[in-house]
């Protein structure tokens, strides 16, 4: 089993402790004040996540052959959201995101317990995530 895969299921297991939305959504507040900030460097325009109603930065580097991702949300809803993709997504092989499934984001409930605009926001999300590694996958190979 590929590394994303084990985070995926460690982020299933985690949900799956809570018995109701209102404790699972305090769990992904507490997961974005865990997030690993952004640069402010970074906080730009071309940063932006289109079609997200909040503002939510990505900025991804490669180290080691690597993706890093560091994200920052003005809403800490979001904020949760996207600290839970780059706990699974960061720090793995770029061709490794791209053969990702994010599955494990309908196991948790995720999509169906969200707004018809958050719900979009995180498949753009999810989007902006496997381009930076399509882009950087380019330069490796």
């Amino acid at each position: 089993m590929n590394k994303i895969k084990e985070i995926q299921e460690e982020i299933v297991d985690e949900f799956s402790m809570f018995d109701d939305w209102m404790q699972r959504y305090e769990y992904m507040i507490e997961l974005g004040k865990s997030l690993p900030l952004i640069e402010e460097k970074y906080k730009v325009e071309e940063n932006l996540i289109k079609g997200c109603q909040s503002k939510v930065w990505v900025h991804a580097e490669l180290e080691d052959e690597k993706l890093v991702f560091t994200a920052d949300s003005d809403a800490i809803i979001t904020k949760g959201i996207v600290a839970i993709l780059i706990r699974a997504f960061s720090n793995q092989h770029p061709s490794e995101i791209l053969e990702a499934d994010t599955q494990f984001i309908d196991e948790i409930g995720l999509k169906e317990h969200l707004s018809p605009t958050r719900a979009n926001g995180l498949v753009s999300m999810i989007k902006q995530l496997k381009m930076y590694a399509i882009a950087y996958q380019t330069q490796l190979d």
